[in-house]
């Protein structure tokens, strides 16, 4: 091989080395993008009222703590534990919920796939097409008539009816990964379907699973809508206690920062313990 023919050979190999280059430069600012306001947010958690409010803002102020005493009740005599409380117990148990009834319904639709099951997924999908204030009022007065009202649990039906769709979708896709001959096999070793669910789809399809369950509890901690209007002192969460800090007075930023780099660390540490479950292949290993 010449020099010419080398150089050549080479030239397509620096073209993806560079194209990759730029993707990860892309990537990185992207992510850099993203990160910045989070990061704003957390600073300015450890600034004075005044140094919050300045403008252009102060990077440089002097850091206190001051804001998240103010969070956690010093001074004002109010607790932020019982709506962190409500909120974990809603999403947690609501996310539970979505799992138990989503992986059998997707099981149904991909590995043993029932009849016009295309109909069956775009009715889940036309569910999530209404918007959420459209439904307020008729979900209030039914909360109303069944003494509902102001109740954990009405939130709990509420998060897995609303997260249930998107987790039958996603689970779906991940359970069409699932090897075939794995489940022929537990079939004629006798595994009846509560069995083949638990012991070989699981475990297989757990990143799939972790997925799901992160995205459900994501969207069960943000929610505010059906929060704010349905509950009151006994079961608000977290997000209608963050509005709490806008008040007559002003909007208190330091302090509102605060508040929400506390609330945010639930679905962070969610996500960080759930991170290497994501990343897996879904059948790597699984079949010899």
């Amino acid at each position: 091989m010449n020099a010419s023919t080398a150089g050549a050979a080479a030239s397509p190999v620096r073209r993806r080395r560079y194209a990759g280059s730029l993707l990860g430069l892309a990537a990185w600012l992207c992510g850099i993008a993203f990160f910045l306001p989070v990061a704003w947010m957390v600073l300015t958690s450890f600034h004075s009222e005044a140094d919050a409010a300045t403008n252009p803002p102060s990077v440089g102020a002097g850091l206190t703590l001051h804001g998240y005493r103010e969070f956690f009740g010093a001074g004002t005599g109010v607790s932020p534990w019982p709506p962190l409380i409500n909120s974990l117990t809603a999403s947690v148990a609501a996310t539970l919920l979505v799992l138990v009834l989503a992986v059998p319904a997707a099981y149904a639709l991909s590995i043993k796939p029932v009849r016009k099951w295309s109909d069956v997924l775009f009715f889940f999908l036309s569910t999530k097409m209404l918007p959420l204030v459209a439904g307020l009022l008729p979900v209030y007065l039914i909360a109303q008539n069944a003494r509902m009202l102001d109740s954990i649990w009405l939130l709990v039906i509420l998060y897995t009816s609303m997260n249930l769709p998107i987790a039958v979708w996603m689970m779906r896709s991940f359970l069409a990964e699932v090897p075939v001959e794995m489940l022929e096999a537990a079939s004629i070793d006798g595994a009846g379907l509560p069995t083949t669910l638990v012991r070989i789809v699981a475990p297989v399809a757990l990143p799939g699973i972790a997925a799901t369950a992160l995205i459900s509890f994501i969207f069960s901690w943000n929610e505010l809508l059906f929060a704010r209007v349905l509950t009151g002192i006994v079961a608000g969460t977290s997000p209608v206690f963050l509005t709490g800090f806008v008040t007559s007075q002003g909007l208190f930023l330091a302090k509102v920062c605060a508040a929400a780099t506390v609330i945010s660390l639930p679905v962070l540490a969610a996500g960080f313990a759930a991170q290497d479950k994501l990343v897996q292949g879904l059948s790597l290993g699984a079949v010899k």
